[in-house]
């Protein structure tokens, strides 16, 4: 049997079926093309086409900003229940596409957010979460003991997430066509070394819903 034509039966086997893995391959592909198409929660998305996301800017002149919609997340460092509302103190993050506060980025500065009714401290306090509302100004405070000027937001709608792990399957691994049995077929440049074997699967920490 001459090359060219067993090159030939491997690939009407692999288009009439693909493997187990190109299967798998094609739909983690398809899942990393979905998580792409991200929205703002409804809890999140407020009034403003544009609310400002920007609290380096809002710290340097608060009363400027009163009124004006916002959007902030980051993590709660601390959390105070008092006669008809919760206090939070978050550590703010730059937001993503969806409103997620991005773990990768460093911290903008810490804000106070003002949520209507009682929230368990157990529950929320060191939890992610990403709030909605106008800005009213600002308050002293401390951190520690060094003092420190908070903008403070009236919340409006709040969105909690979770952090999980994740697998993400290696770019070479997308091939969906890829039949290790005939790697030795295709000619010069195809040889031992292309493709020959998954990179190991790497993980990758997300915040989600």
């Amino acid at each position: 049997m001459t090359i060219e034509c067993f090159a030939n039966q491997a690939f009407e086997r692999r288009r009439s079926g693909w493997t187990r893995g190109g299967w798998c391959a094609l739909l983690l592909l398809s899942l990393s093309v979905l998580s792409g198409c991200v929205t703002v929660p409804d809890e999140i998305r407020g009034t403003s086409a544009t609310p400002q996301m920007d609290l380096i800017r809002v710290m340097n002149a608060p009363s400027l900003y009163v009124g004006q919609e916002s959007r902030f997340g980051g993590r709660i460092a601390d959390i105070r229940n008092e006669a008809n509302r919760t206090r939070l103190e978050i550590v703010t993050l730059p937001l993503d596409g969806a409103g997620r506060p991005r773990l990768d980025e460093p911290s903008e500065g810490r804000l106070v957010a003002y949520v209507s009714g009682f929230l368990e401290p157990v529950e929320f306090k060191n939890q992610l979460i990403t709030v909605v509302g106008p800005i009213t100004g600002s308050e002293q405070g401390k951190i520690g003991e060094r003092p420190y000027t908070f903008v403070v937001v009236k919340v409006e709608g709040y969105k909690r997430w979770r952090v999980v792990q994740q697998m993400v399957l290696p770019p070479r691994a997308y091939d969906p066509w890829w039949d290790r049995r005939y790697r030795h077929v295709w000619g010069p440049g195809w040889g031992p070394g292309w493709n020959d074997g998954y990179a190991p699967v790497q993980v990758e920490t997300v915040v989600t819903e």
